[in-house]
């Protein structure tokens, strides 16, 4: 494993809240804000922590529509051109290669049903190779949270 149980608490608590200070995570945990600095920078460079993020409520911005769509291929060999195509499609926020029944099944974001139409008409199935396509409206998020990767009590 590329990292040890020190890693693992740090990670847990900046999952849990990624505003947190080095000093912060440091008093928790017992150890040195410049350990904390130096494990989280060893963990980037490993490849571990591959950037960061901010969380937008996407509703409460306009965006009323999360939809996820089952795309059907011509082949499986087109995937890659079809996902480079995908990725300048800026609605489409997730995409996965996967098992079953759709080659792709992508997560999509769009303010309203006539957005979802035209990103569906206008944009992705003009792609080609995709053959046709599912759409599955989400109806309410129950769980959207990260891995826990460490149980992890604070004292």
């Amino acid at each position: 494993m590329a990292y040890d149980e020190i890693d693992l608490k740090i990670l847990s608590l900046y999952l849990q809240d990624a505003k947190r200070s080095f000093g912060d995570i440091a008093k928790l945990i017992h150890v040195s804000p410049g350990t904390v600095h130096v494990r989280m920078k060893k963990m980037e460079k490993l490849g571990i922590l591959t950037g960061s993020t901010i969380r937008i409520d996407y509703e409460k911005s306009g965006y009323d529509i999360t939809a996820f769509l089952g795309i059907y291929l011509d082949k499986s060999s087109l995937y890659d051109e079809v996902s480079e195509a995908m990725k300048a499609i800026p609605e489409i926020v997730g995409a996965h290669y996967t098992t079953g029944n759709y080659s792709i099944f992508a997560k999509i974001i769009c303010r309203d049903t006539n957005h979802l139409r035209e990103v569906l008409h206008d944009k992705l199935q003009k792609i080609p190779g995709i053959q046709r396509t599912e759409t599955f409206i989400s109806l309410d998020e129950s769980i959207d949270r990260p891995l826990s990767l460490f149980s992890f009590e604070m004292e």
